[in-house]
C-alpha cells in the first residue's frame, strides 16, 4: 500500500552503505496546497519509507487556503511565531486554537484546516505518515474558519 502511495521505490542498495543527514534549505523547496512555504527535512531520499518530515513557514500575518488530506496524517510542532490553527473534522463546525512555541498538535486525516500568523513568521515542523504523496492529496475546502486566504 505504501509503496504505490510514494510512486517509486527507495534506493535500498544506497540506504544500506549510507544515511546522509539533511538540514532544512534556507530557501523553499516547495508552496504546500495550503500557500504555506516548505522546506524538506526528511523524505524518500534520505531513506524514509513511513513518514516524512518538513519545516513549514508562513509570514506574518498571512492566511493559508483552507484544505484537507485524503489519507495523510499531520503533527506540528511550533519553533517560532504565534498563530491560529482552525481545524474541523468530517461534518464539523470546527475549532480554533492559538499556537505558539513549545505547542504540538494533530491534523487527524480528512478534517479540514487552516492557519494563520500573527506579529511574526510562524514556523514549525509537521510530521507526515503516511510520507507526503504530493499535492493530489490535498483537497481543498468549500471555507476555513480563519477567513479569506491571503496567500
Amino acid at each position: 500500500m505504501h509503496r504505490r502511495l510514494l510512486g517509486r521505490e527507495p534506493n535500498t542498495a544506497a540506504m544500506s552503505e549510507r544515511l546522509p543527514p539533511r538540514r532544512a534549505s534556507r530557501a523553499l523547496d516547495t508552496i504546500a496546497p495550503d500557500g504555506s512555504e516548505i522546506r524538506l527535512i526528511a523524505d524518500r531520499d534520505q531513506g524514509a519509507t513511513r513518514a516524512s518530515l518538513c519545516e513549514v513557514r508562513l509570514p506574518r500575518g498571512a492566511v493559508t487556503r483552507p484544505i484537507s488530506h485524503h489519507s495523510v496524517e499531520e503533527i506540528w510542532y511550533v519553533l517560532e511565531g504565534r498563530g491560529h490553527v482552525w481545524r474541523s473534522p468530517p461534518g464539523g463546525s470546527g475549532d480554533t486554537v492559538d499556537v505558539a512555541p513549545g505547542d504540538a498538535l494533530v491534523i487527524p486525516t480528512g478534517w479540514r484546516f487552516q492557519f494563520s500568523a500573527d506579529d511574526d513568521e510562524l514556523r514549525f515542523l509537521c510530521y507526515t505518515s503516511p510520507p507526503w504523496p504530493g499535492p493530489e492529496e490535498a483537497e481543498p475546502a468549500a471555507s476555513g474558519g480563519l477567513g479569506t486566504p491571503t496567500v
